[in-house]
């Protein structure tokens, strides 16, 4: 299994087959008191309680989803890394000592469902899944399940994964790494295809980061026994995008932040009591924030959450 592990774009992996849970040993993990979420008797209250938590990171193996990791393991936390490329896992395993490590390609459904197996057959409770995965891709393609790949990437493979560990979250929490680049498209759940001749990258991107905050929304309203948040972690120095020109923007713009900042809004968002937050809210820093109207429209977070079961249930 392989999944992008961090906000760059995401390339095919022409052997899903040969992708493979690697597990390091449980006590590689500091074990210190820490708060989280945790089921209470009533499921619309979450009562805190002390202990280690488990934290899944997607695109947890450099970026924003690297340093948000590392800042859970120092507040020591049991996180379960998720990352597409070897190189990169390998290198924030021995960064952050996770519980456990695994290799998915969310442009592979099929990939996705194995991560969630994966996940529900070594972990009796998750209690924050960050969706931090994704990526903008140069150029049209479609995967081999047939859809849009920025759009599965971004949002149908981390509905897909949510959605199969549904049951396991009941009390827990959902960070989506959205974007402000929301702005520049609105999900059509009609065409989770894709269109070549009108295709264009960042509003194919647009897209999946409204799809994002939609999500986020709907899955709130769907959902009230899991707090759903949604944020843009600001414009970060990563290695984004599939063009030289935006690769090198991302990595060299002066005005950037730096994936640990960008980190800490995660974190902050992971572990802040409820009362401080808004559940299904879109957040810009430590602020609620309204997204455009189309990714606040609840008719189009409907049909999207519909369609989308459709789609990955196909």
């Amino acid at each position: 299994m392989c999944i992008d592990a961090s906000p760059i774009a995401v390339q095919a992996n022409s052997n899903h087959q040969a992708a493979r849970r690697i597990v390091a040993p449980l006590s590689a993990v500091i074990r210190t008191p820490s708060r989280y979420p945790r089921p209470g008797a009533d499921p619309h209250v979450r009562e805190y309680d002390d202990g280690m938590a488990t934290i899944v990171v997607t695109g947890g193996s450099s970026g924003v989803g690297l340093a948000a990791a590392e800042q859970f393991a120092a507040r020591g936390d049991e996180v379960v890394l998720v990352g597409r490329d070897p190189r990169r896992l390998a290198g924030a395993v021995a960064r952050v000592r996770p519980a456990a490590h695994f290799r998915a390609d969310f442009e592979s459904l099929a990939e996705v469902r194995a991560l969630a197996g994966d996940l529900l057959a070594g972990f009796p409770r998750i209690d924050v899944l960050a969706n931090n995965a994704g990526g903008m891709i140069d150029g049209f393609r479609r995967t081999a399940d047939g859809f849009e790949a920025t759009f599965q990437a971004n949002h149908l493979a981390p509905f897909l994964l949510t959605t199969l560990l549904r049951e396991r979250l009941r009390g827990a929490r959902v960070v989506n790494t959205a974007s402000r680049a929301h702005l520049y498209g609105r999900p059509d759940p009609d065409r989770p295809e894709g269109d070549p001749a009108s295709y264009n990258r960042w509003r194919a991107y647009g897209a999946g980061k409204s799809a994002n905050i939609l999500f986020a929304a709907e899955a709130a309203r769907r959902w009230p026994d899991v707090f759903s948040v949604s944020f843009h972690p600001g414009v970060v120095r990563t290695n984004f995008g599939a063009g030289r020109t935006v690769r090198l923007f991302y990595r060299f713009a002066p005005f950037l932040v730096t994936p640990e900042k960008a980190g800490e809004l995660l974190v902050w968002l992971a572990t802040a009591p409820e009362a401080e937050l808004v559940n299904g809210g879109y957040y810009v820093g430590h602020s609620l924030t309204t997204p455009a109207a189309h990714a606040r429209d609840p008719e189009l977070a409907g049909r999207l959450w519909e369609a989308s079961a459709e789609a990955v249930n196909k």
